[in-house]
């Protein structure tokens, strides 16, 4: 047979055409590839037989005739040489046919079986051999020390080392070789003028360049969304004049930026098939804008994360471009920016990433750094209608209260305050995520539509009600499953602190949670926690506002769900009654905003519950009360005043000073139903009625009439629709000023006796003129005096 023939033939002209132009250049890049490692391999073997035949040329040491040389000679040889003296019988037998068959001018002539005629045993030994790096002539001879040789499967594999040699005499002697370099001229001193100019110019310079890059973004962000990457390098400024400006200036620029260009969602990155997947240019586009956006993103935070952890550890960089004093700054923009982030960006990626940084440094030390951390959990719990941010932030928390045994801030426990748990919130944030959808009236539709139109307008409005009702139902479900998980939390932190830490200074915190959130704890907890409480404040450890606390939560819990519960909770109306003439009487009245809560709670509310003995106790106790505390104290207490004998109408016998029943009144006692206070009267009200504030007079004179709702003595309309508790916070006098202010009252006699400008009678003005225009020269001479008491002294 012929030799095979090539069925390859030249692409036509047409065939060519229908390849691109990607396809033949990778065909002409594969083949210039095939070519240039033949040619590379060709070169290899030209190389391997030049050396082969160099090696030949020398005179091989016969390595059957091995004689034992002399002690000097061994010295001499050692380097050179391998111990064949070891070596066992095989190894020489090996080593010797090698050196036969290296090349033809060093193999037995009288064997006519060609070299390559077939594959020897040994053949791969023979090309680890030949592939060994041998010394060459032209290279620098170094001091070799040869070791034991090693015997594996593979051959032998020689082993040496390379002696270190001493450098120090060489270099002794190459230094005064070496010319020496002019001195280099050292740059010109600056005055503290010229250096403030220079800086401001480079300050300039990198502001227009943040503002240049800033701009490009904005207005092309899928075009110019590799230039966050420019803005980014920034962050790592190396002109020690302006690193610190720099840094601040671009943390604060990237935070804007993202808080501009993030989408409402959240980018999720794409699966195998979707990247698979052909889609349309616009959608490629998208998809490469927002992946760019997300790796942008998270290298940003990673860099706000690095400088809070410098500036923790107090690490310094080699460079030492930022001082270890200026870290603190750097920290501060840091923190604000990633505050700023967490409340705006609450539905983007990373965010429980920055709320893990955030809450530990709602703990720390430095007072500055740990109100902004506080500051914007409030503002996040207070502006997260779905809860899923919130639930998030709250178990970081309660991990970081347990892993520090309980020692943490009470700022850090008071974010818990700002949930929005309460179930009118929660019905408020279903309607804004769902709005309703209005329908047309069959009058509508019988004007405006023909009668298979109003048929299928009949079955659309159906099937989105439907839509409507589960989505509603879904929503809701969700979010009363994220507020349950959420308050699960929170109350299993507060009971911890209760039970383990209840002398630490987070329990007051802790009861201000529960009085809040006590509307919504389980019924089975309710015994258990009353006790609790009630041994609290029988303790005696508890400050006033913490008693006034426990009180609040236990009718707050009686209000709400257990109300079904059959409990008399006599003992905190006595609790209550004895705390209310312990009140602060100056500035820090906040107790006073309690007590009247408690109030609304407990005698209001509870009225059918409540007897009128009771009931008159506490409107007594609170008139004394008025008499010494802040005018919008006195204010608050006399509406909840009002309130109370609205309630308990038979609370008029309190103004009649005759006595309606038996014994005398007892205000030491501390049982507001054995105290007898149907025998006293509101005298205090008479007091009252010449109250230097106006709103107090007013709220005095009406109690005294019977507050009657209509006739002269009924109150302004600004002022009965108003809560007690709204009057007290109206009425504040935090601000230093008289509230309402004062009217200036100018009588006619003032005015007259200040344009004749006469104060004193005329003689008396006259006598005092005189005295005051006579100058009376006098020259004390204390010396004489002296000497005169010493004489007669003596």
């Amino acid at each position: 047979m012929g030799p095979r023939r090539n069925t390859k033939r030249v692409p036509s002209f047409r065939k060519l055409l229908k390849t691109s132009n990607i396809k033949l250049a990778n065909k002409l890049k594969n083949k210039q590839l095939k070519q240039q490692s033949t040619a590379r391999k060709y070169k290899k073997e030209q190389r391997r037989l030049r050396q082969s035949l160099k090696d030949a040329t020398r005179a091989p040491t016969p390595l059957e005739h091995y004689k034992k040389k002399t002690t000097e000679d061994d010295e001499e040889d050692e380097v050179e040489a391998l111990p064949l003296d070891m070596m066992d019988e095989d190894d020489l037998e090996l080593m010797k046919e090698m050196a036969r068959k290296a090349s033809f001018l060093t193999r037995d002539l009288s064997s006519s079986e060609p070299v390559h005629a077939k594959k020897r045993k040994h053949e791969n030994v023979i090309e680890t051999y030949e592939k060994m790096p041998r010394r060459m002539q032209s290279e620098p001879e170094k001091e070799i020390i040869h070791l034991l040789p090693i015997k594996d499967e593979r051959g032998i594999i020689p082993q040496m080392i390379e002696k270190l040699v001493r450098k120090d005499e060489e270099e002794e002697d190459e230094e005064p070789s070496v010319p020496q370099e002019a001195a280099q001229e050292p740059p010109p001193l600056l005055t503290t003028e010229e250096l403030l100019h220079h800086r401001a110019q480079l300050l300039q310079e990198r502001k227009i360049h943040i503002a240049a890059l800033c701009s490009a973004i904005l207005s092309d962000p899928e075009n110019n969304i590799k230039k966050l990457k420019e803005l980014r390098s920034m962050l790592v400024e190396q002109d020690p004049s302006v690193a610190v400006t720099v840094r601040k200036l671009v943390m604060v620029s990237l935070m804007e930026i993202f808080k501009d260009l993030s989408p409402s969602y959240r980018i999720r990155p794409l699966t195998e098939a979707e990247k698979a997947t052909k889609v349309k240019k616009e959608v490629q586009q998208l998809r490469e804008f927002e992946e760019g956006l997300v790796c942008q993103y998270k290298f940003y935070l990673e860099n706000l994360e690095q400088t809070l952890k410098d500036w923790k550890q107090m690490k310094i960089k080699k460079s030492g471009v930022v001082s270890l004093n200026a870290y603190r700054g750097l920290a501060e923009i840091a923190v604000r920016c990633l505050c700023e982030l967490m409340v705006t960006l609450p539905h983007f990626n990373f965010h429980n990433n920055i709320i893990v940084l955030i809450v530990p440094l709602m703990n720390d030390p430095y007072k500055k750094i740990s109100e902004m951390c506080c500051d914007s959990m409030k503002k996040l719990f207070k502006e997260d209608k779905l809860g899923q941010a919130s639930f998030m932030a709250i178990k970081v928390i309660s991990g970081l209260v347990k892993s520090r045994n309980y020692e943490v801030r009470p700022e850090v426990l008071k974010t818990f305050l700002f949930l929005r748990i309460k179930e009118v919130e929660v019905k408020r944030d279903a309607e804004d995520i769902t709005p309703k959808k209005r329908f047309m009236t069959y009058k509508e539709k019988k004007k405006n539509l023909s009668r298979k139109q109003r048929k299928w307008k009949k079955v659309e409005e159906k099937l989105e009600r439907e839509l409507l009702e589960a989505e509603a139902t879904e929503s809701k479900e969700k979010k009363l499953k994220v507020h349950t998980e959420t308050l699960d939390i929170v109350f299993l932190t507060y009971f911890r602190i209760i039970k383990r830490a209840q002398k630490s200074v987070l329990l007051p915190v802790v009861l201000e949670g529960l009085a809040k959130f006590a509307h919504v704890i389980n019924v089975e907890f309710f015994d258990d926690l009353l006790i609790v409480l009630n041994n609290l404040i029988e303790s005696g450890d508890l400050s006033c506002k913490e008693s006034l606390h426990c009180i609040q939560t236990v009718f707050n819990i009686l209000s709400g769900q257990g109300d079904v519960l059959n409990i008399d909770p006599l003992k905190f109306y006595i609790h209550l009654y004895k705390t209310l003439l312990k009140l602060h009487a100056g500035a820090s009245n906040d107790e006073v905003r309690i007590v009247l809560e408690c109030l609304d709670v407990m005698l209001a509310k509870r009225r059918k519950q409540v007897s009128l003995q009771r009931a008159l106790s506490f409107i007594k106790r609170l008139s004394t009360l008025a008499l010494h505390v802040l005018p919008n104290a006195s204010v608050g207490i006399l509406a909840s005043n009002r309130v109370l004998m609205h309630t308990f109408p038979k609370s008029d016998i309190l103004l009649d000073n005759e006595s309606q029943g038996s014994g005398l009144y007892l205000p030491e006692l501390d049982n507001p139903e054995y105290c007898k206070s149907e025998n006293t009267a509101l005298w205090e009200l008479h007091s009252l009625l010449r109250h230097y504030h106006p709103v107090v007079r007013t709220f005095a004179g009406h109690l005294s009439l019977g507050a009657p709702a209509e006739g002269s003595g009924a109150l302004k309309q600004d002022l009965c629709r108003r809560l007690p508790v709204e009057l007290f916070e109206d009425y504040n006098m935090k601000g230093m000023t008289f509230n309402p202010p004062l009217e200036l009252s100018t009588s006619s006699k003032k005015d007259k006796l200040i344009q004749n400008g006469l104060l004193l009678p005329e003689d008396l003005q006259k006598l005092a003129e005189e005295h005051l225009n006579t100058t009376v020269f006098l020259n004390p001479d204390f010396t004489s005096y002296f000497k005169t008491k010493c004489g007669n002294s003596s």
